[in-house]
């Protein structure tokens, strides 16, 4: 069978499909809890990319697996900047390949890597125990994205069972750093793994993903005057220097936020830029004036505009806070750009690729998807920005991401698995399984 995206695939091979990811549906839900037990936060990410390698590897795909090289990627326009050793930020990809190229090629994406915990005692079940409660699955990762990048496996996995393979190409990726730079995708893409499409099984609900924001990093550093704290009056607080300058960062987000008529999909959006104050440090001692302290922050940016004049916006911002502050005007603070550096990008609607899954969403769910505006950073930039492919982002239900108790609903990721079924061998086409 030929991919052709007019020709939806016949009723009784989709009985076979979604008869196949049952089958294996039992076998699905223990990877996911074994993935899930790997801690693959970041500087771990090999954690899990060892179990995907395994299982990608025993299942007979050609495999690449590689340490992620900044300096391999640095000259790229979509590269961020990084701050911390890549001694474990592995990238891992199993590629299948057909008999006889008929169809269409395809990128199966999905990260590894996952955000810290946070204090444990407030989590109901230890975070990586990935507990089973009803039709919820806890744990740190299971929803975004370990749930996900198990769907893309046993969605490959449903068609062999089913006695078919893929009459294309297709790239299996799984990959760090998506939660701090983007680069794991973009190395992929330097390394060379292109499509005619891609997906990334990101938790959409079964939503379209129609638009992300851009995402930027950035640390403000502020060194004070120390001083014994009975006589705190002579000396300089770096603590409460930092925090004077955080009403001049809110104001750039207010600025920012003010630009959303102009926007394509952003306009009815209460509030899409973020500016967020998310990691503070500083000082030694508690009877000391601290001498230091720093601010780890992230904002976004719309579609359409570059990082660039993001950073000169927050860079101007502090300098001229900066410069009214009695004792910043002559200490004035250091910013540092220490992550994401991205672009949003908007996605076009009416690609086959968006045709295609619409269709196998609708034929497993019973209703069209709608589109979702997303508000935070999805690789998928990586794909529509810089490899001109259509990237649909498309996969289960997760609740709290980044907070205590996330969890990912075990119904909902038989329903995405079944439809990412559909779409690789409608997209593809499909040829008897090699014997």
């Amino acid at each position: 069978m030929n991919a052709d995206p007019k020709a939806a695939l016949g009723e009784d091979l989709v009985r076979r499909i979604c008869d196949a990811v049952d089958a294996g549906f039992d076998d699905q839900i223990a990877f996911l809890q074994e993935l899930v037990r790997r801690p693959s936060v970041r500087g771990q990410e090999h954690l899990a990319q060892d179990l995907m390698f395994q299982a990608m590897n025993e299942r007979g795909y050609e495999m690449d697996r590689w340490k992620v090289d900044p300096k391999d990627i640095e000259h790229h326009p979509g590269f961020s900047p990084v701050a911390v050793d890549y001694a474990h930020a592995w990238n891992v990809v199993g590629t299948h390949r057909p008999r006889n190229e008929t169809g269409r090629s395809l990128v199966l994406n999905g990260h590894v890597d996952v955000v810290p915990t946070g204090p444990l005692d407030m989590w109901t079940d230890p975070p990586f125990a990935a507990v089973i409660k009803g039709d919820w699955m806890y744990g740190r990762g299971a929803g975004d994205m370990k749930a996900g990048v198990v769907a893309n496996l046993f969605a490959m996995d449903a068609l062999r069972r089913a006695g078919l393979q893929p009459a294309a190409t297709v790239h299996m990726e799984t990959v760090c750093e998506e939660e701090s730079t983007g680069n794991g995708a973009l190395a992929t893409l330097v390394r060379g793994y292109r499509a005619d499409a891609a997906l990334i099984s990101e938790p959409s609900g079964g939503k379209m993903t129609r638009a992300t924001m851009g995402v930027q990093w950035f640390q403000v550093k502020v060194r004070g005057h120390p001083v014994h704290v009975a006589q705190a009056g002579t000396g300089s607080n770096a603590i409460q220097a930092a925090m004077d300058l955080v009403p001049a960062l809110k104001a750039v987000e207010a600025k920012w936020n003010a630009r959303k008529a102009g926007t394509k999909h952003y306009d009815v959006h209460a509030h899409p830029v973020n500016m967020n104050v998310g990691k503070i440090a500083g000082g030694d001692w508690a009877s000391s004036v601290p001498a230091w302290c720093t601010m780890d922050c992230r904002i976004s940016i719309f579609p359409g505009f570059k990082p660039e004049e993001m950073q000169r916006d927050i860079e101007d911002a502090v300098r001229k806070a900066a410069s009214g502050h009695p004792f910043l005007s002559n200490n004035p603070p250091e910013i540092v750009w220490n992550g994401f550096f991205t672009e949003g990008y908007d996605l076009e609607p009416g690609s086959d690729a968006e045709t295609v899954l619409s269709r196998c969403h609708e034929r497993i769910s019973g209703a069209k998807p709608v589109d979702y505006v997303a508000t935070a950073y999805i690789d998928s930039r990586v794909f529509v920005l810089y490899a001109d492919m259509p990237c649909m982002v498309y996969g289960p239900i997760c609740e709290d991401a980044h907070g205590f108790d996330e969890r990912v609903n075990i119904p909902s990721i038989r329903e995405a698995t079944k439809a990412i079924a559909l779409f690789i061998a409608e997209w593809c086409g499909v040829e008897p399984v090699q014997a």
